[in-house]
């Protein structure tokens, strides 16, 4: 029997998952099948209740769902419930389990796409969503010596600071526009955009949050667009002279970790790195 597992989230149209977790599916030689599930906000209770079924191995979950899932399920790793966001859900019986595996994609290829340590530095982390959450709840358990957090609605950027503030000190919050984001940006040397701003067909994939003026030249400018390869912030920052790193390898490495905990098998992360790649370029601009 070929079992399903695929991607919840609204809109997808552009998403890669399907082709690297299907590659690698295929080479180990297991009957799933992974698709897209593209679901607004009124069919997410429905659909998840879907994966209860035996024809179901669970699901990833993407914006803007993330921080909804866990009302939905049964039972929460103790990680995703101290992010606040769940990304990878696995059916156990008729229960369904909610974990979080943006943490690990993130910290990994930081530490190892970028080659950066995060430990002892000074983070500036854009955004306050569900990927958000797990950027900041990688980089305090790292150890960064200060994150800011900016986004436009400030009441949000100030409830994730409380809710890492108890796992680390030196954690700020201003908005993400004018004066206060430029006084932010300072002498940062790791700067993170976990919103979808520059993302292409996201409806602001022109723009940047922050232009070449602003960025510090020895800063590591990371964005987890991985649509385009190069993010308009990520141009913005190159002509600073900083350093660049985009989000294919995040999308990569928290797609191993669910594969795993749907099969119980090592992933094949090259397999799903070289299919990400291609589809990747295969993709309209």
């Amino acid at each position: 029997m070929t079992q399903l597992v695929g991607l919840l989230g609204y809109p997808l149209s552009h998403s890669i998952s399907p082709v690297f977790q299907q590659a690698a599916f295929d080479h180990c030689g297991l009957p799933v099948r992974y698709d897209l599930w593209p679901t607004p906000l009124e069919e997410l209770e429905a659909k998840v209740s879907k994966l209860r079924g035996p024809d179901y191995l669970g699901a990833n979950v993407t914006v803007p769902h993330k921080e909804r899932i866990p009302a939905l399920i049964d039972d929460i790793d103790p990680l995703a419930r101290a992010v606040g966001a769940v990304n990878t859900i696995v059916r156990n019986g008729r229960r369904l389990v909610g974990y979080n595996t943006d943490v690990f994609g993130f910290i990994k290829s930081l530490e190892e796409a970028g080659c950066f340590d995060p430990k002892g530095r000074r983070a500036l982390l854009l955004g306050a969503g569900g990927a958000a959450r797990a950027a900041a709840f990688a980089l305090v358990t790292a150890g960064v010596a200060s994150l800011t957090i900016a986004n436009r609605t400030i009441e949000r950027a100030e409830s994730l600071a409380r809710d890492v503030g108890g796992v680390a000190k030196g954690v700020t919050v201003v908005h993400a526009t004018g004066v206060p984001l430029s006084e932010a940006v300072g002498d940062v040397e790791l700067i993170v955009n976990s919103t979808s701003v520059g993302m292409s067909h996201g409806g602001a994939d022109d723009r940047t949050l922050l232009d070449a003026g602003l960025v510090p030249s020895g800063a590591l400018v990371y964005d987890m667009v991985y649509n385009p390869s190069e993010t308009p912030l990520m141009r913005e920052a190159g002509k600073a002279g900083a350093r660049t790193l985009g989000g294919l390898m995040m999308l990569i490495y928290q797609g191993a970790a669910a594969f795993e905990l749907w099969t119980g098998r090592d992933a094949p992360v090259e397999i799903m790195v070289r299919a990400g790649r291609q589809a990747l370029a295969r993709l309209p601009g």
